[in-house]
């Protein structure tokens, strides 16, 4: 059986598992990306002004929390389950609730509870899918932030139809110049292209009419996101019942293996044979949770290499990813200061279309990496961020440049992660707790970034927007270099060497065959 029939006879034997992880990640990607269109919305809803950027902060620290402690449910299969269960049921409780925070402090507790969902859906469903296909895990990992990017392109278009354009001031209210500057910057900086200039008076907003229609209209968009999303936990627990993982579902003997599935099972053994231990009970030492990383006993012994790899791995997501969150929040305030000075519309394309070929980096990708291996899509990945910086550091005023830039962007960032994570993990056969440290890693990155961006944009103007990006574009070439250096000084890697190997996503056994 050739690699390509057997990585769809792998889908078929585990198709209802990878599909609910899938989904759970569309309800990542739909709960990552509505904070944006819909802040104007948020901010009359809840009577205030500046103090929206604290739903963001929330948000992004807890979803780093969350990427952190989420390893701490992978242990067994029933405990990712439920975690991934419990999450996706709290993705639609949050988009119900939304609607009635009528205090800025309750929103950011809200959005808080939704970042830890995520992180936990973030490092849960990359382990499973992982630990499920091991080294023919690249082409369902590009599936699966397939479906960030789906769910992130999705939301606004759902929210769009019931924005509010209208003023949520009442109409005696005083101008005050300074206050006005400095909220349109902050608006501008988070990216919003439905902001306009407005006369604040102060950073609460008084008395607010009801005939205004601010968060009214917007909590269908919320409701209708609630309901979508809804179908993703009931997936999540039908699996559970399938597994028979519910207390309430008597245990019964397994179904009778189909045609395709024995004949896998009388393939010579790989690397799957642990996924034969029961559910309930099957432990996953290889991937827990950081804390549990850093305290086992057995790294005594571990070479340099072994750390030396999760370290430089993580650091390489720690800028792309970092990269990624930063210029989708601030190319469009670049867009709009001087010297470009775009109309606000026509920059409020920009974070759109940056998603946009995100999206469909990672859907060209599915095809991509069964035939390329996952260093080389890297190193394709990381040259290309560094070029296309280059090149939009070289022509700082050209409009032109700067769409075209916006989108090659987003191609060569959107399938990063899951060619880096495929990379590491097959580099440590395994048995370490890359997912668990690059998904941190990649958290990290993505807050600290972005606050680092905002404020030299604040402090040093527009153009330092385009040096970070060249910057942070070559802080990840040089560490994935130090990676593949540490891959071949690793002892336990694979005979074959990275440049010797097919450029096929075949795994060693099948370039043995």
């Amino acid at each position: 059986m050739g690699c390509d029939g057997r990585l769809s006879g792998l889908l078929r034997r585990n198709l209802q598992p990878t599909l609910t992880y899938w989904s759970v990640f569309f309800s990542f990607g739909l709960c990552i990306a509505f904070l944006g269109p819909t802040l104007l919305d948020l901010r009359c809803q809840t009577h205030s002004s500046l103090q929206i950027s604290w739903v963001f902060f929330s948000q992004q620290l807890c979803l780093l929390l969350g990427s952190v402690i989420g390893g701490v449910f992978k242990r067994t299969l029933a405990q990712s389950l439920w975690a991934l269960f419990t999450c996706s049921l709290a993705i639609s409780l949050v988009f119900a609730v939304i609607p009635v925070c009528s205090d800025v402090k309750v929103l950011a507790s809200v959005m808080a509870l939704a970042g830890l969902a995520m992180g936990c859906i973030d490092t849960v469903a990359n382990m499973q899918l992982v630990r499920m296909y091991q080294k023919d895990a690249a082409v369902f990992l590009q599936v699966l932030h397939f479906f960030v990017g789906f769910g992130a392109l999705l939301s606004p278009l759902i929210a769009d139809p019931f924005l509010s354009e209208a003023s949520c001031l009442p109409a005696n209210s005083t101008a005050n110049a300074s206050s006005r500057s400095l909220l349109f910057h902050a608006s501008r900086v988070l990216g919003q292209p439905h902001i306009t200039a407005r006369p604040w008076s102060n950073q609460t907003l008084p008395g607010v009419s009801p005939q205004d229609g601010a968060g009214t209209r917007i909590s269908y968009a919320f409701w209708i996101m609630a309901l979508i999303n809804l179908p993703v936990p009931m997936a999540v627990l039908y699996l559970l019942s399938k597994e028979r993982l519910l207390t309430c579902c008597p245990q019964r003997r397994p179904l009778l293996l189909s045609a395709d599935e024995l004949a896998l099972e009388t393939q010579p053994p790989e690397k799957e044979d642990a996924s034969s231990l029961s559910p309930n009970i099957q432990p996953h030492p290889a991937h827990e949770d950081l804390f549990s990383c850093c305290q086992r006993k057995n790294f005594k012994g571990a070479p340099y290499s072994f750390f030396a790899i999760h370290i430089t791995a993580a650091l390489v997501l720690f800028m792309t990813d970092g990269m990624m969150g930063a210029y989708s929040t601030f190319v469009y305030s670049y867009a709009v200061e001087k010297p470009l000075s775009l109309g606000h519309k026509v920059a409020g394309y920009l974070p759109s279309l940056f998603w946009g070929f995100i999206t469909l980096g990672q859907l060209v990708s599915i095809p991509i990496s069964s035939k390329v291996n996952p260093a080389t899509m890297v190193f394709i990945n990381v040259v290309g961020v560094v070029v296309t910086s280059l090149v939009l550091l070289a022509f700082p005023y050209n409009v032109i440049f700067l769409f075209v830039g916006t989108a090659i962007l987003g191609l060569f960032l959107s399938s990063t992660f899951p060619s880096l994570l495929a990379y590491t993990e097959d580099i440590l056969q395994y048995k370490g707790c890359a997912t668990t440290v690059l998904v941190t890693g990649a958290g990290v990155g993505e807050m600290s970034l972005q606050m680092l961006v905002g404020w030299l944009f604040q402090a040093q103007g527009s153009y330092s927007f385009l040096v970070c990006g060249v910057i942070f574009g070559c802080l990840a070439f040089t560490f994935y270099i130090l990676l593949l250096f540490f891959h071949r000084m690793h002892p336990g890697r694979s005979s074959v060497p990275i440049q010797d190997k097919p450029l096929g996503m075949e795994s060693l056994e099948c370039y043995q065959r």
